[in-house]
Protein backbone atom coordinates (compact mmCIF):
# COMPACT_ATOMS: atom_id res chain seq x y z
CA UNK A 1 0.00 0.00 0.00
CA UNK A 2 2.47 2.38 0.91
CA UNK A 3 4.46 1.53 -2.39
CA UNK A 4 1.57 2.19 -4.38
CA UNK A 5 0.98 5.84 -2.55
CA UNK A 6 4.72 6.89 -3.24
CA UNK A 7 4.36 5.99 -6.69
CA UNK A 8 1.01 8.14 -7.21
CA UNK A 9 2.65 10.82 -5.37
CA UNK A 10 5.94 10.56 -7.88
CA UNK A 11 3.84 10.89 -11.10
CA UNK A 12 1.23 13.30 -9.70
CA UNK A 13 4.19 15.65 -9.00
CA UNK A 14 5.67 14.55 -12.80
CA UNK A 15 2.50 15.34 -14.05
CA UNK A 16 2.55 18.93 -12.63
CA UNK A 17 6.08 20.00 -12.87
CA UNK A 18 6.28 18.69 -16.43
CA UNK A 19 3.39 22.01 -17.43
CA UNK A 20 6.62 24.13 -16.83
CA UNK A 21 8.78 22.10 -19.27
CA UNK A 22 9.90 23.80 -22.77
CA UNK A 23 8.11 20.72 -24.93
CA UNK A 24 8.72 20.56 -28.17
CA UNK A 25 7.70 18.87 -31.73
CA UNK A 26 9.81 17.31 -34.81
CA UNK A 27 8.82 19.85 -37.43
CA UNK A 28 8.07 17.51 -40.29
CA UNK A 29 10.24 18.04 -43.57
CA UNK A 30 10.42 16.65 -47.15
CA UNK A 31 13.98 17.26 -47.79
CA UNK A 32 16.94 16.91 -45.36
CA UNK A 33 19.83 18.54 -47.14
CA UNK A 34 18.29 22.28 -47.22
CA UNK A 35 18.28 22.02 -43.75
CA UNK A 36 21.41 20.64 -43.01
CA UNK A 37 22.86 23.83 -44.87
CA UNK A 38 20.91 26.37 -42.82
CA UNK A 39 22.91 24.54 -39.65
CA UNK A 40 26.61 24.82 -41.76
CA UNK A 41 26.53 20.60 -41.58
CA UNK A 42 29.60 19.63 -43.85
CA UNK A 43 29.60 16.15 -42.24
CA UNK A 44 27.17 13.82 -40.65
CA UNK A 45 26.19 10.70 -39.65
CA UNK A 46 23.70 8.07 -40.93
CA UNK A 47 22.53 5.67 -38.67
CA UNK A 48 20.73 2.70 -39.83
CA UNK A 49 20.45 -1.62 -39.74
CA UNK A 50 21.93 -3.89 -42.32
CA UNK A 51 18.23 -4.63 -43.31
CA UNK A 52 17.27 -0.92 -44.83
CA UNK A 53 20.17 -0.68 -46.23
CA UNK A 54 20.76 -3.59 -47.97
CA UNK A 55 17.57 -3.23 -49.40
CA UNK A 56 18.53 0.45 -50.03
CA UNK A 57 16.12 2.72 -48.21
CA UNK A 58 19.12 4.98 -47.79
CA UNK A 59 19.79 5.73 -51.77
CA UNK A 60 17.70 8.45 -52.02
CA UNK A 61 19.21 10.07 -48.40
CA UNK A 62 22.69 9.51 -49.64
CA UNK A 63 21.94 10.77 -53.73
CA UNK A 64 20.43 14.00 -51.83
CA UNK A 65 23.50 14.63 -49.80
CA UNK A 66 25.36 14.04 -52.84
CA UNK A 67 24.10 16.15 -54.81
CA UNK A 68 24.28 18.80 -52.25
CA UNK A 69 28.02 18.28 -51.58
CA UNK A 70 27.08 16.80 -47.61
CA UNK A 71 29.58 14.36 -46.68
CA UNK A 72 28.14 11.41 -44.76
CA UNK A 73 29.52 7.93 -43.09
CA UNK A 74 26.83 5.50 -42.07
CA UNK A 75 26.31 3.40 -39.31
CA UNK A 76 24.27 0.18 -40.56
CA UNK A 77 25.17 -2.29 -37.77
CA UNK A 78 22.50 -1.40 -35.74
CA UNK A 79 20.35 -4.71 -34.37
CA UNK A 80 16.80 -5.08 -33.63
CA UNK A 81 16.93 -3.74 -29.91
CA UNK A 82 19.88 -1.74 -30.00
CA UNK A 83 22.92 -2.00 -27.90
CA UNK A 84 25.28 -0.42 -25.70
CA UNK A 85 28.02 -1.85 -28.26
CA UNK A 86 25.82 -0.07 -31.02
CA UNK A 87 26.02 3.16 -29.60
CA UNK A 88 29.17 3.05 -28.88
CA UNK A 89 30.49 1.97 -32.90
CA UNK A 90 28.32 4.87 -33.60
CA UNK A 91 29.41 7.16 -31.72
CA UNK A 92 33.36 6.14 -32.56
CA UNK A 93 32.27 6.96 -36.10
CA UNK A 94 30.72 10.45 -35.38
CA UNK A 95 34.03 11.71 -33.67
CA UNK A 96 36.25 9.74 -36.07
CA UNK A 97 34.68 11.56 -39.34
CA UNK A 98 34.12 15.13 -37.40
CA UNK A 99 30.32 15.09 -37.66
CA UNK A 100 28.13 17.77 -36.48
CA UNK A 101 24.58 16.07 -36.95
CA UNK A 102 22.68 12.73 -37.05
CA UNK A 103 20.18 11.13 -38.99
CA UNK A 104 18.25 8.22 -38.24
CA UNK A 105 16.41 6.18 -40.62
CA UNK A 106 14.86 2.70 -40.48
CA UNK A 107 12.11 1.97 -37.36
CA UNK A 108 12.68 2.70 -33.86
CA UNK A 109 15.63 0.55 -32.95
CA UNK A 110 18.40 3.22 -35.41
CA UNK A 111 16.13 6.02 -34.22
CA UNK A 112 16.93 5.25 -30.30
CA UNK A 113 20.52 4.28 -31.31
CA UNK A 114 20.87 8.04 -32.75
CA UNK A 115 19.47 9.39 -29.78
CA UNK A 116 21.31 7.44 -27.76
CA UNK A 117 24.45 8.49 -29.80
CA UNK A 118 23.51 12.23 -29.43
CA UNK A 119 23.22 11.53 -25.59
CA UNK A 120 26.64 10.31 -25.27
CA UNK A 121 27.98 13.32 -27.70
CA UNK A 122 26.92 15.84 -24.52
CA UNK A 123 28.58 13.82 -21.83
CA UNK A 124 31.57 12.09 -23.34
CA UNK A 125 32.50 10.87 -19.96
CA UNK A 126 29.30 9.05 -19.00
CA UNK A 127 28.05 5.81 -19.62
CA UNK A 128 24.71 5.66 -21.56
CA UNK A 129 23.09 3.11 -19.09
CA UNK A 130 23.89 5.87 -16.14
CA UNK A 131 21.06 8.15 -18.14
CA UNK A 132 18.59 5.49 -17.65
CA UNK A 133 15.45 7.00 -15.87
CA UNK A 134 14.18 10.53 -16.47
CA UNK A 135 15.44 14.05 -17.37
CA UNK A 136 19.54 12.98 -16.78
CA UNK A 137 20.55 14.07 -20.31
CA UNK A 138 19.54 17.76 -20.21
CA UNK A 139 21.82 19.24 -22.38
CA UNK A 140 21.39 19.88 -26.33
CA UNK A 141 21.61 17.09 -28.86
CA UNK A 142 23.59 18.00 -32.10
CA UNK A 143 21.13 18.50 -35.08
CA UNK A 144 18.91 15.35 -34.97
CA UNK A 145 16.92 14.59 -37.73
CA UNK A 146 14.77 11.26 -37.79
CA UNK A 147 13.23 9.41 -41.16
CA UNK A 148 11.01 6.49 -39.94
CA UNK A 149 10.92 3.54 -42.29
CA UNK A 150 8.01 1.68 -40.44
CA UNK A 151 4.83 3.38 -38.91
CA UNK A 152 4.40 2.73 -35.24
CA UNK A 153 7.21 3.09 -33.12
CA UNK A 154 6.57 7.22 -33.36
CA UNK A 155 10.36 7.41 -31.81
CA UNK A 156 10.67 10.17 -33.89
CA UNK A 157 8.61 12.28 -32.23
CA UNK A 158 9.54 10.92 -28.64
CA UNK A 159 11.90 11.57 -25.99
CA UNK A 160 11.94 8.17 -25.31
CA UNK A 161 15.42 6.11 -26.23
CA UNK A 162 15.54 2.49 -25.16
CA UNK A 163 18.90 0.60 -25.43
CA UNK A 164 19.34 -2.88 -24.22
CA UNK A 165 22.29 -4.12 -22.24
CA UNK A 166 23.21 -7.54 -23.54
CA UNK A 167 25.38 -8.48 -20.93
CA UNK A 168 22.41 -8.15 -18.36
CA UNK A 169 19.45 -8.53 -21.13
CA UNK A 170 18.10 -5.09 -19.19
CA UNK A 171 16.65 -3.27 -21.74
CA UNK A 172 16.57 0.40 -20.56
CA UNK A 173 14.94 3.78 -21.15
CA UNK A 174 16.28 7.13 -21.23
CA UNK A 175 13.61 10.01 -21.40
CA UNK A 176 14.89 13.33 -21.55
CA UNK A 177 13.26 16.35 -23.95
CA UNK A 178 16.37 16.89 -25.66
CA UNK A 179 15.73 13.52 -26.96
CA UNK A 180 12.98 14.62 -29.26
CA UNK A 181 14.21 14.74 -33.09
CA UNK A 182 14.32 18.04 -34.21
CA UNK A 183 12.85 17.14 -37.60
CA UNK A 184 11.55 14.21 -39.25
CA UNK A 185 10.40 13.00 -42.98
CA UNK A 186 7.21 10.88 -43.15
CA UNK A 187 8.14 9.18 -46.42
CA UNK A 188 5.23 6.39 -47.18
CA UNK A 189 7.51 5.26 -50.02
CA UNK A 190 9.96 4.30 -47.49
CA UNK A 191 7.62 1.80 -46.12
CA UNK A 192 5.60 0.37 -49.04
CA UNK A 193 8.28 -2.67 -49.25
CA UNK A 194 7.59 -3.68 -45.52
CA UNK A 195 6.45 -7.42 -45.03
CA UNK A 196 2.47 -8.07 -43.91
CA UNK A 197 4.10 -8.81 -40.48
CA UNK A 198 6.12 -5.72 -39.84
CA UNK A 199 3.03 -3.51 -41.21
CA UNK A 200 1.28 -5.49 -38.71
CA UNK A 201 3.28 -5.52 -35.19
CA UNK A 202 4.38 -1.46 -36.24
CA UNK A 203 0.86 -0.80 -36.47
CA UNK A 204 -0.39 -2.22 -33.29
CA UNK A 205 2.67 -1.04 -31.37
CA UNK A 206 0.81 2.80 -32.65
CA UNK A 207 -2.42 1.41 -31.42
CA UNK A 208 -0.48 0.44 -27.55
CA UNK A 209 1.03 3.62 -27.43
CA UNK A 210 -1.94 5.40 -27.91
CA UNK A 211 -4.53 3.16 -26.05
CA UNK A 212 -1.91 3.49 -23.07
CA UNK A 213 -1.47 7.11 -23.41
CA UNK A 214 -4.89 7.51 -23.18
CA UNK A 215 -5.79 5.38 -20.18
CA UNK A 216 -3.13 6.68 -18.10
CA UNK A 217 -3.41 9.26 -15.38
CA UNK A 218 -0.87 11.90 -17.27
CA UNK A 219 -2.85 12.93 -19.88
CA UNK A 220 -3.33 16.53 -21.37
CA UNK A 221 -6.58 18.23 -23.59
CA UNK A 222 -3.45 17.56 -26.13
CA UNK A 223 -2.04 13.91 -25.81
CA UNK A 224 -6.45 12.77 -25.36
CA UNK A 225 -6.65 14.51 -29.25
CA UNK A 226 -3.60 13.15 -30.56
CA UNK A 227 -4.24 9.95 -29.27
CA UNK A 228 -7.98 9.80 -30.92
CA UNK A 229 -6.46 10.97 -34.08
CA UNK A 230 -4.34 8.13 -34.11
CA UNK A 231 -7.08 6.26 -32.62
CA UNK A 232 -9.32 7.11 -36.58
CA UNK A 233 -6.38 6.73 -38.25
CA UNK A 234 -5.06 3.40 -37.49
CA UNK A 235 -9.48 2.53 -37.58
CA UNK A 236 -8.70 3.29 -41.28
CA UNK A 237 -5.87 2.41 -42.60
CA UNK A 238 -3.74 -0.51 -40.88
CA UNK A 239 -5.58 -3.96 -41.56
CA UNK A 240 -5.74 -1.70 -45.55
CA UNK A 241 -2.06 -1.16 -45.41
CA UNK A 242 -1.55 -4.70 -44.42
CA UNK A 243 -3.85 -6.14 -47.10
CA UNK A 244 -2.15 -3.89 -49.69
CA UNK A 245 1.71 -2.63 -49.02
CA UNK A 246 1.24 -0.38 -51.80
CA UNK A 247 -1.38 1.51 -50.73
CA UNK A 248 0.23 4.98 -50.40
CA UNK A 249 -2.29 6.68 -49.23
CA UNK A 250 -3.01 4.32 -46.01
CA UNK A 251 0.96 3.56 -45.20
CA UNK A 252 0.89 8.07 -45.33
CA UNK A 253 -1.86 7.70 -42.96
CA UNK A 254 -0.35 4.75 -40.66
CA UNK A 255 2.98 7.05 -40.79
CA UNK A 256 0.41 9.92 -39.21
CA UNK A 257 -0.71 7.87 -36.90
CA UNK A 258 2.51 6.37 -35.17
CA UNK A 259 3.70 10.17 -34.81
CA UNK A 260 0.49 11.51 -33.18
CA UNK A 261 0.78 8.46 -30.69
CA UNK A 262 4.01 9.14 -30.53
CA UNK A 263 3.25 12.74 -29.69
CA UNK A 264 0.81 11.54 -26.70
CA UNK A 265 2.83 9.23 -25.57
CA UNK A 266 6.07 10.97 -24.96
CA UNK A 267 4.11 13.63 -22.63
CA UNK A 268 1.45 11.34 -21.09
CA UNK A 269 3.63 8.10 -21.00
CA UNK A 270 3.13 4.55 -21.83
CA UNK A 271 2.50 1.80 -19.00
CA UNK A 272 2.52 -2.04 -18.10
CA UNK A 273 2.37 -3.64 -21.64
CA UNK A 274 5.54 -1.68 -22.45
CA UNK A 275 7.36 -2.75 -19.71
CA UNK A 276 6.63 -6.28 -19.70
CA UNK A 277 7.65 -6.01 -23.81
CA UNK A 278 10.79 -4.39 -23.14
CA UNK A 279 12.40 -7.02 -20.83
CA UNK A 280 10.86 -10.26 -22.95
CA UNK A 281 13.09 -8.35 -26.12
CA UNK A 282 15.54 -7.73 -23.50
CA UNK A 283 15.80 -11.73 -22.66
CA UNK A 284 14.62 -13.16 -25.67
CA UNK A 285 15.10 -10.89 -28.58
CA UNK A 286 11.31 -10.64 -29.38
CA UNK A 287 9.87 -7.82 -31.37
CA UNK A 288 9.21 -5.05 -29.62
CA UNK A 289 5.69 -4.19 -31.81
CA UNK A 290 4.69 -8.43 -31.54
CA UNK A 291 5.37 -8.39 -27.86
CA UNK A 292 2.88 -5.38 -27.82
CA UNK A 293 0.54 -7.01 -29.79
CA UNK A 294 0.27 -9.79 -27.85
CA UNK A 295 0.19 -8.49 -24.86
CA UNK A 296 -2.33 -5.44 -25.29
CA UNK A 297 -5.55 -7.27 -25.03
CA UNK A 298 -4.45 -9.67 -22.10
CA UNK A 299 -3.33 -6.79 -20.08
CA UNK A 300 -6.76 -4.32 -20.78
CA UNK A 301 -8.80 -7.62 -19.46
CA UNK A 302 -6.70 -7.95 -16.26
CA UNK A 303 -7.43 -4.20 -15.88
CA UNK A 304 -10.71 -4.91 -16.60
CA UNK A 305 -10.96 -7.36 -14.29
CA UNK A 306 -8.95 -5.67 -11.35
CA UNK A 307 -10.33 -1.89 -12.11
CA UNK A 308 -13.24 -2.26 -14.28
CA UNK A 309 -14.87 1.18 -12.86
CA UNK A 310 -12.01 3.08 -13.11
CA UNK A 311 -10.74 2.05 -16.97
CA UNK A 312 -14.77 0.75 -17.95
CA UNK A 313 -15.46 4.44 -19.54
CA UNK A 314 -12.12 5.51 -21.32
CA UNK A 315 -11.71 2.08 -23.03
CA UNK A 316 -15.47 2.50 -24.22
CA UNK A 317 -14.87 5.48 -25.69
CA UNK A 318 -11.57 4.21 -27.75
CA UNK A 319 -14.20 1.11 -29.00
CA UNK A 320 -16.92 3.87 -29.83
CA UNK A 321 -14.05 5.81 -31.81
CA UNK A 322 -12.91 2.76 -33.88
CA UNK A 323 -16.00 1.46 -34.42
CA UNK A 324 -15.46 -1.79 -32.46
CA UNK A 325 -19.00 -1.26 -30.15
CA UNK A 326 -20.36 0.80 -26.48
CA UNK A 327 -18.12 -1.15 -24.20
CA UNK A 328 -14.74 -1.89 -22.79
CA UNK A 329 -15.34 -5.48 -23.64
CA UNK A 330 -16.16 -4.37 -27.32
CA UNK A 331 -12.39 -3.41 -27.52
CA UNK A 332 -10.78 -6.06 -26.30
CA UNK A 333 -12.81 -8.42 -28.42
CA UNK A 334 -11.89 -5.70 -31.50
CA UNK A 335 -8.08 -6.04 -30.62
CA UNK A 336 -8.28 -10.03 -30.44
CA UNK A 337 -10.02 -10.22 -34.05
CA UNK A 338 -7.48 -7.91 -35.83
CA UNK A 339 -4.78 -9.29 -34.48
CA UNK A 340 -6.21 -12.63 -35.58
CA UNK A 341 -6.83 -11.28 -38.86
CA UNK A 342 -2.94 -10.04 -39.48
CA UNK A 343 -1.73 -13.63 -38.28
CA UNK A 344 -0.82 -12.50 -34.83
CA UNK A 345 -0.80 -15.03 -32.29
CA UNK A 346 -2.20 -14.80 -28.39
CA UNK A 347 0.94 -16.50 -27.41
CA UNK A 348 4.86 -16.31 -27.20
CA UNK A 349 7.51 -19.02 -27.88
CA UNK A 350 10.52 -19.20 -25.96
CA UNK A 351 9.50 -18.23 -22.00
CA UNK A 352 11.80 -20.08 -19.72
CA UNK A 353 10.42 -20.21 -15.96
CA UNK A 354 13.59 -19.90 -14.60
CA UNK A 355 14.10 -16.61 -16.16
CA UNK A 356 10.65 -15.01 -14.49
CA UNK A 357 11.52 -13.64 -11.27
CA UNK A 358 14.69 -11.63 -13.42
CA UNK A 359 12.37 -11.03 -15.77
CA UNK A 360 9.77 -9.64 -13.11
CA UNK A 361 12.01 -7.50 -11.18
CA UNK A 362 13.11 -5.80 -14.78
CA UNK A 363 9.24 -5.05 -15.44
CA UNK A 364 8.46 -4.03 -11.98
CA UNK A 365 11.66 -1.71 -12.05
CA UNK A 366 10.78 -0.27 -15.57
CA UNK A 367 7.12 0.53 -14.63
CA UNK A 368 7.18 2.00 -11.34
CA UNK A 369 7.27 4.37 -10.07
CA UNK A 370 7.38 6.26 -13.40
CA UNK A 371 4.41 5.02 -15.34
CA UNK A 372 0.39 6.56 -14.26
CA UNK A 373 -1.24 3.36 -15.17
CA UNK A 374 -4.82 2.57 -14.20
CA UNK A 375 -3.30 -0.21 -11.96
CA UNK A 376 -0.07 -0.54 -10.28
CA UNK A 377 1.51 -4.16 -11.11
CA UNK A 378 2.96 -5.92 -8.19
CA UNK A 379 4.78 -9.15 -8.91
CA UNK A 380 1.69 -11.29 -9.05
CA UNK A 381 0.83 -9.64 -11.41
CA UNK A 382 3.27 -9.21 -13.61
CA UNK A 383 3.98 -13.30 -13.58
CA UNK A 384 0.04 -13.31 -14.42
CA UNK A 385 0.71 -12.23 -17.47
CA UNK A 386 3.90 -13.29 -18.50
CA UNK A 387 2.20 -17.07 -17.95
CA UNK A 388 -0.85 -15.75 -19.62
CA UNK A 389 0.96 -15.64 -23.18
CA UNK A 390 3.47 -17.97 -22.28
CA UNK A 391 3.04 -20.70 -24.90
Amino acid sequence: MLFKLYCRIYQFVLKHSSKLLPWRQPVIIDKVAPILKSHNTLSVLLVTDYNIYNLGLTKPLEKELDTSNINYTIYQRTVQNPSIENVEEALALYNKNDCTAIIAIGGGSPIDCAKAVGARITHPKKQIIKMAGVFKVRKKLPLLIAIPTTAGTGSETTLAAVITDSTSHRKFAINDLSLIPHYTVLDPELTVSLPKSITAQTGMDALTHAIEAYIGRSNTKQTIKDAETAFRLIKDNLFLAYENGNDIAARKDMLLASYYAGRAFTRAYVGNVHAIAHTLSGFYQVPHGFANAVLLPVVLEYYLAKRKKAISKKLGNIAKIIGAGDDAGSLVIYIQRLNAKMNIPKTIQGIKDEDLPEMIKNAMKEANPLYPVPEIFSKTDFRNILMAVKE
